[in-house]
């Protein structure tokens, strides 16, 4: 046990000599001990568990073995009932996850209070396969995401241009995208960082890849990217972006296909015609946003609400998540699922959204409480779903460039990290019929 800042005790995960003590103490245990009474197991997720986020991986690894996992969702902060094994149970300790033993008696009167409430109990099946969009030469400040699946242990494949395009989505139920652009302007980092040996290196590298491919221009090869992941949604993927892919994969999808990047990011002017070329019946989330196209300002467009955060300053910046009837709209209950419906905010290229500009078949499931800023929202595409969560790292409010990556061991509990792994899981679950 370990003492935090702030006085939160959190359990540390165990070394490897550990680990193996504790998987032959259990192994003694079970040829030794007496038979148990229980039959199954609840990691609850609300204050009373110390590592909410390796719960999810204990989960994920339950369905990976073949077995099926209960989201008992709005009950004791989106618990999770699982059938008592011995590998569960090793899982857990290993991972340092509380649990409860439960009789048959117990869960029939859990169930029923789900059935009483405004709660529910979804069934998960199947692991979703788990692809992170990530380019070779990324840094562990990078991606939120990738540190969530890497601590969860929740595994992943990494893919990138080559693989979009040549149709390898196709391989996997669940597509992350972080801090990304897809407008081909090299994240806007161009008056910050525009002679910086790693902005070359990383601009050099998407003009070569892009040539490779066949394309004239970063941007062109970007929006076939896009497009390709649009249609990989619409086919039923499930999309969920976080910061700056967020608005620049829309960006792309609005101006399909037409040059609204300036000369220093493919020596050609912007199109003058751009702001009437846009088609956002094209985009997965926004419409109506007007473009940025100053190359020495870091930002797309209007959509942002980095500024209105910044305003507030990390003390007073928190957002609130939405209340959803479990049994009624089970999907947006799971993604909201946490311990804590207020939440700390956190900044990114892309903070937040301003509401006027969200579609109106889009549901919000997060906003900054007395302001039009959206954190969080879902939506559908054809087959498919995509979430959109602002900001970068939900640990860290001011995650800058060349920062080290947030050690999640000091963040077990974290609400916001929840909301990533919330992604996570909810492709596994049962698909029900529609209430009317």
């Amino acid at each position: 046990m370990t003492t935090t800042p702030g006085n939160l005790t959190t359990r540390r995960r165990p070394g490897p000599c550990l680990r193996v003590a504790l998987f032959l103490a259990l192994l003694f245990t079970t040829a030794a001990g007496p038979a148990r009474a229980a039959n199954w197991l609840l990691l609850p997720m609300d204050l009373t568990q110390h590592n909410h986020l390796r719960a999810y991986g204990v989960a994920f690894h339950t369905l990976q073995a073949g077995d099926k996992v209960n989201w008992l969702l709005n009950y004791r902060g989106g618990s999770f009932l699982l059938k008592d094994t011995e590998r569960v149970r090793l899982d857990a300790r290993l991972l340092g996850v509380d649990f409860e033993e439960k009789t048959d008696a117990d869960v029939a009167s859990i169930r029923a209070v789900v059935a009483q409430e405004n709660m529910d109990d979804v069934l998960l099946e199947t692991p979703p396969r788990i692809a992170v969009y990530s380019p070779p030469y990324m840094q562990p400040w990078d991606d939120a995401v990738t540190l969530a699946l890497t601590y969860a242990e929740v595994p992943y494949d990494i893919v990138y241009d080559t693989d979009v395009l040549s149709g390898k989505l196709h391989d996997y139920d669940w597509l992350h995208l972080h801090h990304e652009d897809f407008t081909g302007q090299y994240g806007k980092f161009y008056a910050s960082f525009g002679l910086e040996p790693w902005y070359l290196e990383q601009k050099h590298f998407q003009e070569e890849l892009a040539a490779k491919l066949g394309y004239a221009t970063v941007w062109q090869e970007k929006h076939a990217v896009a497009l390709t992941i649009h249609n990989y949604v619409e086919g039923g993927g499930f999309l969920f972006a976080m910061c700056s892919a967020t608005d620049s994969i829309d960006i792309a999808l609005a101006w399909l296909g037409v040059d609204i990047v300036g000369e220093p990011y493919d020596g050609t002017p912007i199109d003058p015609d751009y702001r009437r070329k846009a088609d956002f019946s094209r985009t997965f989330a926004f419409e109506n946003i007007k473009l940025t196209t100053n190359p020495m300002v870091y930002e797309y467009s209007d959509l942002d609400t980095s500024n209105y955060s910044q305003m507030r300053g990390a003390e007073a910046d928190y957002f609130t998540l939405f209340a959803f009837a479990a049994k009624y709209d089970p999907v947006p209950a799971m993604l909201t699922q946490d311990h804590a419906n207020v939440i700390n905010g956190f900044l990114g290229q892309t903070t937040g959204y301003h509401s006027r500009y969200i579609k109106r078949s889009v549901i919000p499931l997060a906003q900054v409480d007395g302001t039009d800023e959206v954190k969080y929202l879902h939506g559908k595409c054809g087959q498919g779903t995509f979430t959109f969560l602002g900001g970068h790292d939900p640990e860290d409010y001011q995650h800058r460039v060349g920062d080290p990556p947030t050690d999640l061991d000091l963040y077990p509990t974290s609400p916001g990290y929840r909301l990533i792994l919330n992604n996570v899981l909810f492709p596994a679950a049962r698909q029900k019929p529609q209430k009317t």
